[in-house]
């Protein structure tokens, strides 16, 4: 195996493991938390599981493609439509939280009289079976025979004052929101495009036009997308912050604190227990 193959192995290793945690930690902080039940939130954990996926299924998946492991050409084609799959069901996410963000955003009275988190379940539902025939739909023959040898290389009302500041705030704090998830919708496309411009370079032009090393560089930054989502969410959507740390302290913090709860009310106890032997011998 070559030097370049074993460094992109080990970041490719280190990526799936970060898009993991990081992304497990966005479904369990939102999961238990109460944000779940708004319908962005729902379309976000959607994603996350997206990009979760993408971590332990697809990047191992495409490490052993890699000429690793021989496979038939259907088993190369299905692990192809496997990692179309996750990055399709990403991208109508993105756009279902853009839509959602629009909406917040542009009407916000009769959003939150007709949009529930039933509404979000559907729409995240709906991405998914969109997502799986568009995604399989070359394992039924669609595709192009004279191309069979080269599919390894292709493998990505008007208010009064006071509620005048509320909707102020509440427009400030939507559009901060949608500002956040514009920034997710951007790293998405940065993400992604190299690798999609040297595979149209590669198919159109020549298949050794473009670098090997310049092909795991893209895999590699396409993949990293999932990893970085979740560090996004940390640092710009307060909500997300706040239940990063209710999740830190009722599983470490509070533990702790439990523990030595638990102690002080033994020793307590104790305590109590000899003064009562010592008043039963006065």
């Amino acid at each position: 195996m070559s030097v370049e193959k074993v460094i992109y192995t080990l970041l490719e290793v280190l990526v799936a493991f970060s898009c993991c945690l990081g992304n497990m930690l966005v479904i369990l902080a939102l999961w238990t938390s109460k944000s779940i039940r708004q319908p962005t939130f729902c379309l976000i954990v959607c994603l996350a599981v997206a990009d979760f996926m993408v971590g332990c299924v697809a990047i191992p998946m495409a490490v052993l493609v890699d000429g690793r492991v021989r496979t038939s050409f259907h088993g190369c084609l299905f692990i192809s439509c496997v990692v179309i799959l996750l990055t399709l069901v990403s991208v109508l996410s993105l756009t279902a939280i853009a839509m959602d963000r629009f909406l917040r955003v542009y009407i916000p009275l009769r959003y939150k009289r007709t949009v529930t988190q039933r509404h979000s379940w559907l729409v995240v539902a709906a991405c998914w079976l969109l997502a799986v025939p568009l995604s399989f739909a070359p394992m039924l023959g669609w595709y192009k025979h004279e191309t069979l040898a080269n599919i390894r290389g292709n493998l990505r009302e008007k208010p009064g004052n006071g509620a005048k500041i509320q909707s102020q705030n509440y427009l400030k704090k939507e559009k901060q929101l949608a500002g956040s998830l514009s920034l997710v919708l951007a790293l998405f496309a940065l993400s992604w495009i190299p690798l999609h411009i040297m595979n149209c370079i590669d198919y159109f032009v020549g298949p050794s036009v473009v670098p090997v090393k310049a092909f795991y560089v893209g895999i590699l930054l396409s993949h990293a997308n999932s990893a970085v989502n979740p560090v996004v969410y940390a640092f710009k959507i307060q909500k997300i912050k706040t239940a990063y740390l209710n999740l830190w302290r009722r599983h470490f913090t509070c533990g702790e604190d439990n523990q030595g709860c638990q102690t002080s009310q033994t020793t307590d106890n104790n305590l109590s227990s000899n003064m009562n032997s010592v008043a039963q011998i006065e």
